[in-house]
């Protein structure tokens, strides 16, 4: 596996292979903001928006390669205000349904650490539906869990579940 950083034309040139991986992950039941069933032009439609993002240094996004095929990724968004540069938010950290139990959710993740500390970034955080595997892998990776919002989401299915958020401070140097 492969993890590289995409700039905006590689996201643009990405978007269809990153609309399918969002599709199967929505569709195998992963709570990624979007309702089941999904179909490939809203996802291609969301990517390709990603673009403007990364394009002006808002969002950082990664993508896992397997050969030539996208079977992960994750982003960092960072806030504009000036009293919150120091810290950024992982966001859309997705593996493939047939790519899993291989490590990639941890070397995704290690990734935008990595690069989220050498940009000088001191505090990480995330939500995640609460008592979904993707906690295992947080807590593994040393984030600490700040608390539990009730109804936070819909899962793909539509039902209302809460959501854990964590947070990860990290060393800069």
């Amino acid at each position: 596996m492969i993890v590289t950083r995409l700039d905006r034309g590689q996201v643009l040139a990405s978007a269809e292979e990153l609309a399918s991986l969002l599709t199967d992950t929505v569709e195998s039941g992963a709570s990624v903001g979007f309702l089941a069933p999904m179909d490939g032009a809203p996802a291609l439609a969301w990517w390709r928006e990603r673009a403007a993002a990364v394009a002006v240094g808002e969002l950082a996004v990664w993508v896992a390669r397997d050969g030539d095929r996208i079977v992960g990724t994750v982003s960092l968004a960072f806030p504009g205000k000036p009293n919150s540069r120091h810290r950024a938010e992982v966001v859309k950290l997705m593996v493939h349904p047939a790519a899993r139990g291989r490590g990639l959710g941890r070397t995704l993740l290690t990734a935008a650490e990595e690069a989220a500390a050498a940009a000088g970034i001191t505090l990480l955080h995330l939500d995640t539906e609460t008592g979904s595997p993707a906690e295992r892998l947080y807590r593994s990776a040393g984030w600490i869990r700040a608390g539990v919002i009730p109804d936070y989401a819909a899962s793909p299915a539509g039902v209302l579940c809460a959501t854990t958020i964590y947070y990860k401070r990290l060393a800069v140097g």
